[in-house]
């Protein structure tokens, strides 16, 4: 769970390596206060254009940040890389590490940002709290309806996904999908996640501090899952309507009833101010009826 880094007063000079963040830094009117982002920071399109780059959320660069001398530098535990952090620390640098792995803690977050940029609720704090009523309004609605089992793969080629300790896995949740790989846990070596091999022993050194929260899953593990939806993000993977053929010829529930079907990948991994795009656009597509809660 995120907890506010600790700032001598509200930061007016920020280097965000985070999408998600940049973007909800300016539905929450504090844009103005960035002074660079990432390659991959595209939203809203009209005012990130002015802002400089500074390089991937893996491969910053470093010495240009810490030439800038931002009060405040927003990064990610999954997005960035943690060397990049300490490097940025060791100068003087307060980093600002995130990691919501909820819909909640990034709710959290965004009152977080608040708080840490010295903004007082008004108009924008309405507008967080309208977007938690949607949430509200989600769940409540999922509590009485069957849900129905969702696939969502990442990566092709290894081909790969996430499980219930993801932000993607809750938000799933929240809209009235189960994550037919929630108790998929990523096994080392490859070949060991692939089925092909003995797994490393849970004490083994070679697999210390590793994330086992994106296994790498086979078609046959799909098929054994029988989603009822398959959604295919454009990101981080950018699959497109080629990569529907290879999903329409499994056996599973999906490929029966047209239920393969492409979605921007921000709305499921972007956390943030994006959540309010997200729970409107994707409860309708898990609602095998068609779309319209009852």
């Amino acid at each position: 769970m995120d907890a506010p880094v600790d700032v001598d007063h509200p930061p007016q000079r920020v280097v965000s390596l985070v999408p998600s963040v940049t973007e909800s830094l300016f539905d929450l009117n504090l844009g103005e206060r960035l002074i660079a982002i990432t390659d991959y920071c595209t939203r809203p399109a009209d005012k990130v254009a002015r802002l400089p780059r500074i390089g991937g959320t893996k491969n910053p660069d470093i010495e240009r940040i810490i030439q800038m001398s931002p009060e405040l530098v927003i990064a990610n535990r999954e997005e960035n890389r943690k060397e990049d952090v300490e490097a940025l620390q060791a100068a003087g640098i307060p980093v600002w590490v995130t990691f919501p792995r909820t819909v909640r803690e990034a709710f959290n977050l965004l009152w977080n940002i608040m708080y840490v940029f010295g903004v007082d609720e008004g108009t924008v704090g309405e507008r967080i709290r309208a977007i938690e009523w949607s949430v509200d309004w989600l769940e409540r609605l999922a509590e009485n309806k069957e849900p129905c089992k969702v696939f969502v793969p990442i990566w092709n080629e290894p081909l790969m996904t996430f499980n219930a300790d993801t932000y993607s896995h809750d938000l799933l949740r929240v809209c009235g999908g189960i994550n037919v790989f929630a108790e998929r846990e990523r096994l080392y070596p490859l070949k060991a996640d692939l089925g092909q091999a003995e797994p490393y022993a849970a004490d083994d050194p070679r697999i210390a501090d590793r994330d086992t929260r994106y296994p790498r899953v086979t078609l046959e593990e799909v098929v054994e899952a029988q989603p009822d939806i398959i959604l295919l993000p454009t990101e981080p993977f950018p699959f497109t309507e080629e990569h529907i053929a290879l999903f329409a010829e499994l056996d599973v529930p999906a490929a029966r009833t047209s239920g393969i079907i492409i979605v921007d990948g921000s709305l499921l991994t972007w956390h943030g101010t994006r959540i309010a795009y997200a729970v409107d656009a994707l409860p309708g597509l898990l609602c095998p009826t068609g779309g319209e809660y009852d």
